[in-house]
């Protein structure tokens, strides 16, 4: 058995060894330094803040749309209630404001989790959203932001 002995240690230079302590420590006491002419101040690097996920034309027209309905309140039976509710696709509509891609999508994902959560006898969203309840609404309109958030639409 060859077993080796041979160390190659790289030496430390003691004096930056020093210094990385002095920066770590939490109350440091000032040590008087030779000012050199190149020596930058040190300052502390803050850690970069987490990106910020904007949220896709698609969610934001659901979230939007679902923040609506919790102002003016969720109507069954018609597009918009005299008091201003509003069924699901009217306020669809009040939250794209026109019918682009971003309110023909949401539509199709709102449907679509209507479909997974109550069957897939549903062919249109008035008549899912007259035959549910306010929770049950809710809930898929709830579902939809978060797939829609998943997707990063």
């Amino acid at each position: 058995m060859n077993t080796r002995t041979e160390t190659d240690v790289t030496p430390i230079d003691q004096d930056l060894y020093a210094k990385a302590f002095q920066l770590l420590d939490p109350d440091p006491t000032p040590q008087p330094t030779a000012p050199a002419a190149s020596a930058a101040p040190l300052q502390a690097r803050r850690p970069a803040a987490p990106p910020v996920r904007l949220s896709g034309p698609v969610e934001k027209t659901l979230t939007d749309a679902l923040a609506f309905l919790d102002t003016h309140g969720w109507a069954r039976f018609t597009l918009v209630h005299p008091e201003g509710a509003r069924c699901s696709i009217g306020a669809l509509r009040a939250a794209a404001s026109t019918r682009n891609a971003a309110y023909c999508d949401a539509g199709n994902l709102l449907l679509d989790e209507a479909r997974r959560q109550h069957g897939k006898k549903w062919e249109t969203i008035p008549s899912w959203n007259d035959s549910h309840t306010g929770a049950q609404v809710r809930s898929v309109w709830e579902a939809a932001i978060r797939r829609a958030h998943d997707m990063n639409i």
